[in-house]
């Protein structure tokens, strides 16, 4: 399946006192990642939501390697693990500049919800843009 790497930088706003990226800034950046995946696949979130579906979190799991620190570049390399009838799951992996060094790797599981949060197939367009890609 399809792959987005998005480049950011590390603000001073991402970090703690001693200039290392605060760890719940990673979980922020897979959302970026998946947010941007899903925008080249053709999948607006506000689209998602005026159409009554959600994509709540289910699981998250956070590996931390290396840190990253106040001014680098990193670059947010997302891809689809799975994507089955009412659930999807991301793989996330936080590389420096170069992409060569992984500084932290973890994974979402989302289901897809309705209005009223109860679980439901996604929706045909949706399934069909993520099984083209």
């Amino acid at each position: 399946m399809k792959k987005k790497v998005v480049e950011i930088r590390v603000s001073y706003a991402d970090t703690d006192a001693m200039g290392i990226v605060y760890h719940s800034n990673y979980v922020r950046w897979f959302e970026i990642g998946r947010t941007e995946l899903m925008r080249d696949m053709g999948i607006v979130y506000a689209r998602l939501e005026q159409d009554g579906f959600y994509l709540p979190v289910t699981q998250l799991y956070c590996h931390y390697l290396a840190p990253a620190r106040y001014d680098e570049i990193i670059q947010i390399e997302t891809s689809i693990n799975y994507f089955r009838r009412a659930s999807i799951k991301f793989d996330y992996e936080i590389k420096d500049r170069s992409g060569e060094n992984v500084l932290v790797e973890g994974y979402t599981v989302h289901a897809f919800t309705n209005r009223q949060g109860k679980i439901v197939r996604a929706p045909r367009t949706i399934s069909d843009m993520i099984r083209d890609s």
